[in-house]
This record gives structure tokens, sequence and C-alpha cells, in this order.
């Protein structure tokens, strides 16, 4: 019997610079990042999108993932770019694979561990 997850959405700041000038020619970094992600091979369940800005600007492009009323949603930011498109695959879909959004600290990468923005609870907290 297959196992059936909640949609768990992907947001990806477009507009991030990952610390470069305003005058930066071509699509920013965190347009970039979007772009590579989009083209991965992801989880049914798993969608990915571009938001304009996740007013984390301080902390290189930034990703956040949330998934129903029953997980917690994360910000995790530092990424530099496409070349960041699989450490972020692999993180996200670990997470797309629980059914609470909470990954073993232990299968979390380095950069999963230490980059983490913001923890925010369920919708719903279990009591």
């Amino acid at each position: 019997m297959t196992e059936t997850f909640a949609p768990v959405e992907l947001l990806v700041c477009a507009t991030c610079r990952a610390g470069q000038p305003t005058d930066i020619e071509g699509p920013r970094p965190g347009a970039q990042l979007a772009a590579a992600l989009i083209e991965r091979d992801w989880p049914a369940h798993v969608t990915v999108k571009t938001v304009e800005c996740l007013s984390n600007c301080d902390s290189g492009c930034s990703v956040a993932v949330r998934g129903g009323k029953d997980r917690w949603t994360y910000v995790y930011g530092n990424f530099t770019g496409a070349d960041d498109a699989e450490l972020v695959h692999d993180g996200i879909v670990k997470y797309a694979a629980t059914d609470n959004g909470l990954v073993p600290w232990r299968e979390r990468s380095i950069h999963f561990r230490k980059n983490c923005i913001a923890r925010i609870p369920p919708l719903e907290i279990p009591e």
C-alpha cells in the first residue's frame, strides 16, 4: 500500500541577490535557484513556486517549505543560487516524506541544520 502525504509547497525567493550588488546583469541568484529547482524531479505531492521576497535579504537566497495544517513550516537561507539546487532538493524531499515536517536531526544536511531561519508550528498543534 502506498502512503499518501498532504501537498507540500516549496517557495523560492526569486528576488534574492545572495550578497551581489543591485546592478548585476541577468537573472538574480534567487531566480536561478528557482529555475533549477523547478526543473528537478519532485514527488507528486510537491509543488515549487517562486515568490517575490521572503524578507531575509541578509541571509543569501532563501526558501520556505510548508505542507498542510499538520506540518511544521521552515525557512532556510544562505543558498548561493542554482549550484545549491541538489542540496535544496534533497532536504525538501526528506521533508515531504514526513507527515509532520520534522526530519530527524541527523538526516538533515549540515546546511539545513545551520541555516534554519525560522521554524513555524503547524496550524493545528497536537495535544
